[in-house]
Order: structure tokens, then sequence, then C-alpha cells
């Protein structure tokens, strides 16, 4: 029979804590494990993680690169001329009928049209102020 006044936790299941300052004899007297003097030893002591010793860290140290402010960055874009085959006959051509085609992506401001390829469709009127052509288009269809 089992009686509850005679339960015990088996042996070394319990950790037994340092108990500190508790005179010379126990190892862990006056100064309890923190040694003598210094940042460590003081109460209320911390360390930042990146604490380098007053050494200027790492973090600082390095260049910094990466993260740009998207905000105001310019979204320039190229389209081919051959890219522009898609569109119908007398399109009226505007940054917002580009996207609607997904020719050029949903974030870009201005494109500029390039000559590469063949174009079949020799009527087009480029009605937006942000869209550019380059030399090599305008001697094409004769802008």
């Amino acid at each position: 029979m089992l009686l509850i006044n005679k339960l015990k936790p088996n042996k070394k299941s319990k950790f037994k804590f340092k108990r500190k300052g508790r005179g010379s004899s126990t190892g862990l007297g006056k100064t309890c494990g923190r040694g003598h003097k210094g940042q460590k030893s003081r109460s209320g002591f911390k360390i930042k993680r990146c604490f380098e010793g007053g050494q200027t860290p790492f973090y600082r140290r390095i260049p910094k690169f990466g993260f740009n402010k998207v905000i105001n960055k310019k979204k320039n874009f190229e389209v081919r001329l051959c890219d522009l085959n898609i569109l119908d006959n007398d399109t009226k051509l505007s940054i917002k009928v580009l996207k609607k085609k997904k020719i050029i992506p949903y974030y870009v401001n201005s494109v500029k049209i390039i000559l590469n390829g063949n174009f079949n469709n020799k009527n087009i009127i480029i009605i937006d102020n942000n869209i550019k052509i380059s030399n090599g288009v305008k001697k094409k269809l004769n802008i």
C-alpha cells in the first residue's frame, strides 16, 4: 500500500541550487562567483548582445548596402517594338493600355520604346507624355 506521506522524488531528479554568499568554505562566499571588480561583478550588470568592449561594433564598421526607397525611385522600363504587335491597329498608346495588355509591370511610371524585331502595325498614336521613343523607332515609323 502506497502512503502519500512516504512519496519522494527519484534520486538526482531534483537539482540542488547553489547557495551563494554563505561563507568562504562553501566555495561561493564573499564574491559569490562573480570575481573581483569589473562590470560583471556589479549589480544591475547588462551588456548588449552586440557590445564589443568599447570597440566600434561590427554592424557599424561594415559598409551600408541594401534597402532602397521604392517610393522615390523612378520606375523606367524598356519596351521592344516587336512587343507592341499584340496591340490592335490604330491603338492609342498609353501606359494604362500597356499595363492592361501586361506588356509592362504594374509599378512602371515611364516607358521607352526601343527598336528591336519586326513591327506589323504601322498606325500607333502615342497619347502619354511618359512614353519616350528611340531614334531608330522614329525612323522606322516615320514620326
